[in-house]
């Protein structure tokens, strides 16, 4: 691909692109309601959008040209092409595929009872993030092919590295899941080649928008627990996760949203709502997680508010060797014994 083609949606708006990319000798070939410009000069392009209202930038759409002109079958919106040509590095990161597991720990004892398993790529001396790794799957349309291998990763990865007692959480999102007899395939069988034991599994929901429907989320819920796993649910409490979700897919296991726990301390009005959350998960028999714990404080707080389990950087940050908790989480530990 040598060049983009911009489809304007209207000829005024095409009129307005070629005065501002003129002014600014971006060299461009101009149609029908269609800019031609090559991807060296696509940057400098990005750069000068900001002389359009917002609405007229997010109407824009872009192709890629061949020879034979623009590929109609990948007009994308302008801002996912802006983002593919960014992220050229995506494709090869998927080869180098690293995971870092991040204790989760029983709040009574101390003791690490498993690790939730997240994904980084190591390319060169830089090492990427989950955040940018999946901004650039969703800008590739790649999405579904990179969940099944984060999932097939993370279990070749860090399955073999856990204690006899302990399990490991694995993120999956339910929106690149069409049909779950089909979908799963891939992760069942890897669970099979490395000899995992099915119960010692926890696949988490992970879903920044809403979820799909909850008939097909039940079904892929279900058919996790038909192998002899369990599922969580991530970020209770969060405008996208309501109690609703909760009463309806009844998971084994629920995660409290970090923004809940952030700074929390008893004499604060949210610790009355955590500990209310946490009442109605335990009614329905689920056990709860506190994430994001980063403070001595907060993990005095969700203790108090009857939690099962822990998870945070004052506990543990992700390593990819698995340890124990942290000095400083150890010491409280002990003076509560």
């Amino acid at each position: 691909m040598t060049s983009l083609a911009i489809h304007s949606p209207s000829l005024p708006l095409q009129r307005h692109l070629n005065v501002l990319l003129h002014a600014h000798d971006v060299p461009v070939h101009s149609g029908e309601q269609e800019i031609r410009i090559g991807v060296q000069d696509f940057p400098r392009f990005l750069g000068l959008l900001h002389g359009l209202s917002e609405v007229d930038q997010l109407t824009l759409r872009a192709a890629p040209c061949t020879t034979e002109g623009p590929s109609v079958w990948d007009v994308q919106p302008l801002h996912i092409w802006a983002e593919r040509l960014k992220s050229e590095w995506f494709e090869p990161a998927t080869q180098h595929l690293l995971f870092h597991g991040q204790p989760i720990v029983e709040i009574q004892t101390g003791r690490v009872t498993g690790y939730e398993a997240l994904v980084r790529a190591r390319l060169g001396e830089e090492l990427i993030g989950a955040g940018p790794l999946l901004k650039a799957a969703a800008a590739h349309d790649q999405m579904r092919a990179f969940d099944a291998l984060a999932r097939t990763t993370a279990i070749r990865q860090l399955y073999g590295k856990l204690a006899p007692s302990q399990s490991l959480f694995i993120n999956f999102s339910p929106g690149v899941i069409y049909n779950p007899d089909i979908c799963l395939q891939t992760t069942f069988q890897t669970c099979r080649e490395v000899g995992a034991d099915f119960s010692r599994l926890v696949f988490e929901i992970t879903e920044g928008e809403a979820f799909p429907d909850l008939r097909l989320l039940k079904s892929i819920l279900e058919r996790y627990r038909q192998e002899g796993a369990r599922v969580a649910l991530d970020d209770l409490g969060s405008g996208s996760t309501s109690l609703s979700y909760l009463a309806e897919l009844n998971p084994d296991i629920v995660k409290l949203d970090r923004t809940l726990i952030q700074g929390l301390h008893l004499s604060k009005p949210m610790f009355r709502l955590v500990r209310s959350l946490v009442e109605y998960a335990h009614d329905l028999g689920i056990q709860v997680v506190a994430e994001g714990i980063e403070e001595l404080e907060e993990l005095m707080a969700v203790r108090e508010a009857g939690v099962d389990l822990v998870q945070g950087y004052y506990l543990g940050r992700p390593a990819e060797v698995l340890s124990g908790i942290s000095p400083e989480a150890a010491a409280w530990w002990k003076t509560q014994t």
